[in-house]
């Protein structure tokens, strides 16, 4: 991509743009001649490091792990222990007052928010995670800002530079005209997309929340302004950006606003532009969509947008099948080809900061002889722990009285059963619960990608129900698995007569044969297998390995036939237990919630 051709094309000739193509420029001159020499010296290599089957990553809140930034030092070699390669610092840049969406609702791209610290502590934090090998990913919001962000402050002074880069109207004609096909993102808990400010008398476009308003990309001032923040942040050592909400940047009356192909346009201009001022930092795509629209945003391999992206739809995968203790949907659904490119990888991941939606293929389903409807009700009551038999503990998140549409809320090791369990003092329970718990992770560690785990899954942390308490939180169900860090917990993690010591021994064992066995690049594709049995989910990748894994709590044959040409009988090992893996009349057993990584 001709970067100059490209702004042209988006935002036509005349002296303005001129003048702002002038302007991007010189930010882009500026930042190059700004970058220190380490980060060059890194930059030499180039980023293909996100392919390693070294990449593992955590995700967490800096005042939820710990305390602050300063604290956060003292926390750096846990993360090194258990295996972490790249730390996902949920958003900590200055966000507003009062409800910010979970810092969602950024007042200052270049500020920490007080909370953790300061930007300069920050710096130090990077360097010493980079010390550790540690790169460092944080959130970029990229479709709106708080209200009370610094560049509204300044339009609102009279500052002409700063007019037009939000969506803002004298009457209802214009929002009206894109209220009639624009989706809502919460219809539940925030309707319309449009808010009247009597100050300003102004409707301004507020998709998300009232306090967040939508930055105009239409403005090349915005996408001016953006990527100074963007080179700011990258110079100051940050590895990975999260680009959080992309399908929404561009809107365009008669459209959804979502998905837009100018969004495209958009992110490929930012990939070029970071290719030529710090070509190792990689971007990681948010965007919750259907997947034949995902893989988009991967770009091409002529032109890149994102190199990483969540997949989504293998969470959900995990949870259905886990429920059902059938894994054909999963199976059926992750063999589709989508046409993701060579080096487009996934975020594997089994829970994260959000919410848990039940967006399923319905062809497949139908073809397995479900109702789609009927499935999601399912999954809604079961992760809730009220449908007969759940060994789950959550909550609904955004339910809808009328239609019954919900998504659920909860942390991974309450719905894979422990906190029924441990309330029970049921110790059979307990070790299915912690079974669980490892088979999720050993999916997502094993699977082509970077297994991406949650702060506090890794020593089974419980649902927080004392976010009811909080009034600013309480209307949000998903702070119940965003809780702090149980560090005493965390200090039972090597006694194998905890269930902390059995799943941080556990995954971390895992995590370092993964890192010590190049079976696990991305650059070694997953496939999966049918097995025969609708219990065990199977996969080879590039017939080097093969894993077997059982969501039954019952004891599963699988008919070594079905893949004989790996290589059975009698020539495999298990990577986990070192165990030989031994077939009995062709066939292989496994025990309640088993997993076995075979070469």
């Amino acid at each position: 991509m001709d970067l100059k051709t490209a702004y042209f094309d988006l935002y036509g000739q005349n002296s303005i743009t001129e003048y702002r193509w002038g302007q991007l420029t010189e930010i882009l001159n500026k930042a190059k001649k700004e970058r220190s020499a380490a980060l060059k010296r890194q930059d030499q290599a180039g980023n293909a490091w996100y392919l390693s089957e070294n990449m593992i990553g955590m995700m967490l809140y800096a005042d939820r792990f710990c305390e602050n930034l300063v604290d956060f030092e003292n926390k750096i070699d846990y993360l090194s222990e258990l295996g972490i390669t790249y730390v996902h610092f949920m958003p900590l840049l200055k966000s507003r007052e009062g409800n910010n969406d979970g810092g969602y609702a950024v007042s200052d791209y270049l500020e920490v928010d007080p909370r953790y610290g300061t930007m300069e502590q920050f710096e130090k934090v990077i360097r010493l995670l980079k010390k550790k090998g540690i790169r460092t990913c944080v959130d970029f919001v990229l479709n709106h800002t708080a209200k009370e962000h610094v560049w509204v402050e300044e339009m609102k002074k009279g500052n002409r530079d700063y007019d037009d880069m939000y969506y803002m109207f004298d009457d209802r004609s214009i929002p009206d005209a894109y209220e009639k096909t624009m989706t809502q993102i919460f219809p539940e808990v925030a309707p319309g997309n449009f808010t009247y400010y009597p100050d300003l008398k102004k409707y301004v476009m507020t998709r998300f929340y009232e306090f967040q308003w939508d930055l105009n990309y239409r403005n090349p001032q915005v996408f001016n302004k953006i990527i100074e923040v963007l080179l700011t942040l990258a110079n100051k050592g940050v590895d990975i950006f999260r680009l959080d909400a992309i399908p929404y940047m561009w809107k365009e009356i008669g459209t959804r606003c979502m998905n837009h192909p100018r969004v495209h346009t958009l992110l490929r201009m930012m990939y070029e532009i970071v290719q030529e001022v710090c070509p190792s930092v990689i971007f990681l795509g948010e965007a919750i969509v259907e997947p034949n629209e995902i893989v988009k945003y991967f770009g091409t391999a002529q032109e890149k947008e994102c190199n990483v992206m969540y997949n989504a739809s293998m969470m959900v995968l995990l949870w259905s099948s886990l429920a059902t203790r059938d894994v054909r949907l999963m199976e059926r659904s992750l063999i589709k080809d989508y046409g993701v490119p060579a080096d487009g990888i996934w975020i594997n991941y089994a829970r994260c900061h959000d919410d848990i939606g039940w967006g399923f293929e319905t062809d497949i389903l139908k073809d397995l002889g479900l109702d789609p409807e009927a499935h999601k009700q399912f999954m809604i009551q079961f992760m809730q722990g009220k449908f007969p038999g759940s060994f789950a503990t959550g909550e609904l998140y955004e339910f809808n009285p009328i239609t019954l549409d919900a998504r659920n809320s909860g942390t991974l090791a309450s719905m894979c059963g422990l906190e029924q369990a441990l309330k029970e003092k049921h110790s059979y329970k307990t070790e299915l619960a912690v079974k669980r718990i490892l088979l999720l992770h050993s999916v997502i560690i094993s699977y082509t990608g970077i297994p991406m785990i949650y702060a506090g899954d890794e020593i089974g942390q419980l649902n927080d129900w004392s976010y009811k308490d909080n009034k600013d939180l309480a209307g949000d169900s998903r702070w119940l698995h965003r809780g702090r860090m149980n560090w005493d917990n965390a200090a039972k993690r090597h006694d194998l007569h905890t269930v902390q010591g059995q799943i941080f021994e556990a995954l971390q064992n895992m995590i370092q044969i993964r890192k010590n066995c190049g079976y696990f690049s991305s650059e070694i594709k997953t496939v999966p297998v049918d097995t025969g049995n609708n219990a065990v989910f199977g996969y080879h990748k590039e017939n080097k390995m093969m894993v077997l894994a059982n969501f039954s709590e019952h004891e599963q044959w699988v008919d070594a036939n079905t893949f004989s040409w790996f290589g059975l009988p009698g020539e495999m090992h298990d990577l986990i237990t070192g165990r030989p893996i031994r077939s009995y009349d062709n066939r292989i057993l496994l025990g309640p919630y088993e997993y076995v990584w075979l070469v």
